[in-house]
């Protein structure tokens, strides 16, 4: 891929961070608005203990957080550390999108869709659910995306293999214990995976998604913390997965197509 930035990559990176930054907060809005179906436009960033609207000055990345001390500057209250957290992780994963790809199509790609994994990873964790808002447009930019990066048919057979594959398995699940297993945002989730990363990487994305949240459920049983019934939430596995599989999908394949004594 030729690199088309006449920029060093650790400046360009650090622009990605700033950007990154900016995105974040925005995400927290999402993250704290889609789950009520309310607008991420209107009405304009407020507490959301005294709902007093926030200055633009109070509302620069982390550095407004840390200036008022964590707190509402109208009345006082907390606010969340998960806010600068937000910001802090997708300013440092949009740097790292930014290195990797340089100035071209894929960082626009995968700039647009690494947000939107920390959204729906926070959204999942706290609410169980993948918004429809997310994942339905997700598989038409991913039908588009993947066209291009991958072709219209490995796209295509991504989207409908992963999609697939989920929906038999949460078919399977209810036939046999008569409650839901899987949602259904995990099964579009999968299709705009698929869709974007293709047929092959989308198998890695499950594998690699599942054996992440067996670990998880391994380490929350032996802790006492989880029972072997416990339902947690498959989005943010899946998200870890995809990140991974979008920053070194093409190496695991590789590493392991020649430890099979295969070539890619």
């Amino acid at each position: 891929m030729t690199m088309l930035t006449p920029l060093p990559d650790p400046v360009f990176a650090s622009i990605g961070f700033v950007f990154g930054l900016l995105v974040g907060s925005f995400a927290n809005v999402c993250i704290s608005r889609l789950p009520k179906k309310e607008s991420v436009v209107f009405p304009g960033s407020h507490c959301p203990s005294c709902n007093a609207g926030i200055r633009a000055t109070d509302n620069i990345p982390i550095v407004s957080y840390l200036i008022l001390k964590g707190q509402c500057r109208s009345c006082g209250q907390p606010i969340s550390a998960i806010y600068p957290a937000i910001e802090m992780i997708t300013g440092l994963l949009l740097a790292s999108v930014f290195y990797k790809f340089g100035l071209s199509w894929e960082c626009l790609i995968f700039a647009i869709v690494v947000p939107a994994l920390v959204i729906i990873t926070a959204i999942d964790i706290e609410h169980q659910i993948i918004p429809d808002v997310i994942t339905l447009p997700g598989i038409v930019l991913g039908l588009a995306a993947g066209t291009y990066l991958n072709g219209f048919w490995d796209s295509l057979i991504g989207c409908l293999l992963g999609g697939g594959l989920f929906l038999l398995l949460a078919e399977v699940y209810f036939k046999l214990r008569n409650t839901v297993g899987m949602g259904g945002g995990d099964i579009k989730y999968i299709a705009a995976a698929g869709a974007l990363l293709g047929w092959i990487q989308v198998l890695l994305v499950i594998f690699i998604g599942a054996l992440a949240g067996a670990i998880f459920g391994a380490i929350g049983m032996s802790f006492k913390k989880l029972g072997f019934l416990s339902k947690i939430p498959f989005g943010p596995f899946l998200a870890l997965a995809t990140l991974i599989s979008i920053f070194f999908g093409n190496d695991i394949l590789s590493l392991y197509l020649s430890t099979m004594g295969m070539e890619r």
